[in-house]
């Protein structure tokens, strides 16, 4: 199996969910035997190619200097097509392309038609689903044209939740048997390597002995619902005062969450910690007693596995695919979206328990060893590749 695979995002250069995603399973679909040309950009530089056994990295070196995101994004495109011409030229034949969301699906589109190669796409998150059902401006409608012609040229699309699997079906008309659903998963070791040891100086560095620390990491965006957690904390400590609440990441809204805190007299009991390192993430996550996401709009929700991986009990909003990975009562617990009360009974419950929540805990760890482990997902995505070359060898094109 020979795959030209397209990113946005590859390791060093991540920036959310999707580099995420791809960073874990590239190396789960090498270990399957897939070998895979995977064509990402990166910041202006030199091109580079990296060749690790099955893997080989083609990095682009792109410009930021278009204000437009969409322009960009097209202009990017062309820039990728035409290493990936190459590499196809160079490298080929391949089996199949697999492009991630839309941001290279132009390139991918391209290719697809030129080599008649067949396409398959991971959608990750669509910008209606964004938007909660609409599109408020220009720049959605374009986005959202962009994925609706990506799903309309795939062969096969896969999505990470069932939840999403209605997305694409409302939003982008994507027929229900040309969907595989295939859960994104969690490397447990970075944490694991965490678990028992001596952590009481990062434990300070938050809070102070005396109190429970109530953590959340994510982009600072209203559909993460940082401002949510900020409002809930006024209900937790009129019951539990010694409660520390520390906000990890930065985005757009950070200067909105940090007047609202001051607005709301919680500047001794609220922290915002800015951007962290993945490293110092994880730190937080062991010494924490309650991590909190109170996502507005989530089609997965891998921050709940890190947290999950971690051993830390789990509070998040009852959307998306959220409540597929959260099981409540079992897992960890759902919440009303968009009410601060809610999350405050949320976390109340979380830290008032803490045997139920050692419970929960264990669940959630069993899931991750099981449901969210990157092998199974990658024979599963292995699965639906030779699907695709299996049924292109009755298709002349």
């Amino acid at each position: 199996m020979r795959v030209l695979m397209l990113s946005w995002e590859y390791p060093p250069f991540v920036v959310g969910g999707l580099g995420k995603a791809v960073a874990e399973l590239v190396p789960a679909l090498v270990e399957c035997g897939v070998q895979i040309h995977l064509v990402t950009s990166v910041p202006e530089g030199t091109p580079s190619v990296e060749n690790d056994g099955l893997l080989t990295v083609h990095r682009i070196p792109t410009p930021n200097t278009i204000d437009d995101f969409y322009q960009r994004a097209e202009y990017i495109n062309e820039l990728l097509y035409n290493a990936s011409e190459q590499i196809v030229r160079m490298y080929g034949p391949f089996d199949l392309v697999h492009t991630h969301d839309w941001l290279t699906s132009f390139a991918a589109i391209r290719l697809k038609n030129a080599f008649h190669l067949p396409l398959l796409a991971t959608i990750h998150a669509t910008e209606r689903g964004r938007g909660h059902g609409t599109l408020g401006s220009e720049m959605a409608q374009r986005v959202n044209s962009a994925e609706w012609q990506l799903a309309y040229e795939s062969w096969r699309v896969i999505c990470c939740t069932e939840y999403m699997r209605q997305e694409l079906m409302d939003y982008l008309q994507v027929p229900n048997d040309k969907i595989d659903v295939i859960y994104n998963g969690i490397d447990p070791a970075p944490f694991a390597v965490l678990y028992g040891t001596d952590l009481a100086e990062v434990r300070l560095r938050y809070a102070n002995p005396s109190e429970k620390l109530v953590f959340f990491v994510g982009r600072m965006v209203s559909e993460k619902g940082a401002a949510i957690l900020v409002r809930s904390a006024v209900h937790v400590l009129n019951l539990m005062p010694n409660v520390r609440f520390v906000l990890a990441g930065r985005g757009p809204e950070l200067s909105y969450v940090q007047s609202l805190i001051h607005e709301l007299w919680l500047d001794r009991h609220v922290m915002l910690a800015g951007f962290i390192s993945d490293e110092e993430r994880n730190r937080i996550f062991a010494v924490s007693d309650c991590a909190v996401f109170p996502s507005l709009y989530e089609p997965f929700g891998i921050v709940a596995l890190e947290a999950m991986a971690a051993r830390v009990p789990v509070v998040v909003s009852d959307v998306g695919g959220l409540k597929e990975v959260v099981k409540h009562g079992e897992t960890g617990i759902t919440i009303y979206p968009n009410s601060p009360e809610s999350c405050a009974w949320g976390i109340l419950h979380t830290l008032q328990h803490p045997e139920w929540a050692t419970q929960r805990v264990e669940n959630a760890y069993r899931e991750v060893l099981t449901t969210y482990n990157w092998k199974r997902i990658a024979e599963q995505t292995r699965a639906v590749m030779e699907r695709i070359t299996a049924e292109r060898r009755f298709v002349s094109w």
